[in-house]
């Protein structure tokens, strides 16, 4: 795999995507926080402040799952469409090399709007004068940025063989989905029937469990609520390989593919 290539194709994703208008998300995300800092004090005068840090990671949450499923089915998909990628795989650009670097390509994206979305809500914190750990902020952007990069991956493999609107609503029921599969599990154990209990572990092990990669609600309430280091490691690696499963079955099902 050649960096150079994946370089380019990375950069190429991110400036056609930023031509798209896509980080006027950033502005629509001041006036969503400009609203909830004015409003959410009228609703809850004694925990406005943890109330106003949950509600602007979730927003964060939601914008950039929405950036991640809507550009990520299309990724590739579009290429297909549109039979661009007859040009691509012309050139001396590997199947892989397509893959890999627009999934980089939408993590730069991501990590920008990530970044500057924190940025903008460490302000708001900071003139509205709000207590908050800035470390616990930190670790819980970064895990935000690594469910988004899996739900990218997911966005990917299913945009790789199905069309945009399909793939686009499966990732979101994979999304819902992976957010509940440990409470679909335990309901499953709970159960007298002994198929519905395997149901429920094989559905387990093959959907993404979301909630090991959200710490949002620990953060809220500082270092102490967060899971110890070796839990939060072990995460980080689940996702990680997670990450690179889905990539890999992107990969070999893109280089099957007949165009």
């Amino acid at each position: 795999m050649n960096f150079g290539r994946l370089y380019v194709i990375a950069t190429n994703v991110f400036r056609e995507v930023v031509r798209d208008r896509i980080l006027f998300m950033i502005g629509f995300y001041i006036i969503i926080l400009s609203i909830a800092i004015y409003f959410l004090p009228q609703f809850a005068a004694t925990a406005e402040d943890k109330m106003f840090l949950d509600f602007a990671l979730a927003t964060m949450n939601l914008l950039g799952l929405i950036v991640a499923i809507f550009v990520g089915t299309g990724l590739i998909n579009k290429e297909i469409e549109k039979r661009t990628v007859l040009v691509l795989i012309a050139k001396p650009i590997s199947h892989s090399e397509l893959i890999v670097g627009k999934y980089l390509g939408l993590l730069i994206l991501l990590a920008v709007l990530l970044t500057a979305m924190t940025m903008i809500t460490l302000v708001f914190l900071l003139f509205s004068q709000v207590s908050y750990s800035i470390v616990s902020i930190l670790i819980a952007v970064f895990f935000l940025f690594l469910q988004l990069s899996l739900m990218t991956a997911v966005a990917i493999t299913l945009g790789v063989f199905t069309s945009s609107l399909l793939a686009t609503v499966l990732t979101f029921a994979v999304y819902l989905m992976g957010n509940i599969s440990r409470d679909v599990l335990k309901l499953g154990r709970l159960s007298s029937k002994h198929g519905i209990e395997t149901f429920t572990q094989a559905l387990y092990l093959i959907l993404p469990d979301l909630s090991r990669l959200d710490v949002k609600n620990d953060a809220i309430y500082g270092l102490a609520a967060l899971p110890n280091s070796i839990t939060l490691i072990s995460n980080i690696g689940y996702g990680l390989l997670y990450i690179l499963m889905l990539l890999a079955i992107a990969i070999l099902i893109f280089s099957q593919r007949e165009f």
